[in-house]
């Protein structure tokens, strides 16, 4: 989640890590242990935010080669199918972190967190309808963006577009 959000390794690894850090010290606050992961993942997010506001974001390229490594390898699958899912992967991430920070927060929590609507606007301190309104923006953009890249556009024609 940390990754999707502040589209860097190191500095979602050092969010997580300040997050771990900050849970440790306030953990006496932790009122129910059942609410562990949604207070994790609070402090997360917010230490996300706070990488976000002191440091020009912008200039990270992804770095795709250690999310590869990452990456189950199953001994069945083609190296043809393999190579599509990887393209398939590296267009949806740069996908996601094209979208504004707002977008890509409810996208992250809702998909890759698997949190519920409810869950997302209690931790983003937002109405629900908020988070719906923007989970739609959001795909709708995923949409066009992915479809985009698979057709091979940019917004331009192409050049056979032109000459018919």
């Amino acid at each position: 989640m940390a990754y999707l959000l502040v589209k860097d390794h190191q500095r979602a690894e050092e969010a997580v890590q300040d997050a771990f850090i900050t849970a440790f010290k306030k953990i006496n606050q932790l009122e129910k242990d059942a609410l562990i992961k949604s207070w994790l993942t609070t402090i997360t997010i917010n230490h996300c935010r706070q990488q976000l506001r002191t440091w020009n974001y912008k200039h990270i390229i992804p770095n795709l080669e250690a999310v590869e490594r990452l990456r189950d390898k199953d001994a069945a699958t083609s190296p043809e199918a393999e190579l599509l899912e990887l393209e398939w992967n590296h267009h949806l991430t740069a996908a996601i972190h094209a979208l504004d920070y707002k977008y890509r927060e409810v996208i992250t929590l809702f998909y890759f967190n698997e949190l519920k609507i409810a869950e997302i606007s209690a931790l983003t301190n937002t109405k629900e309808n908020t988070v719906k309104s923007r989970l739609k923006r959001a795909k709708e953009m995923l949409k066009a963006s992915l479809i985009e890249k698979e057709d091979g556009t940019d917004g331009r024609k192409n050049a056979n577009q032109e000459t018919s």
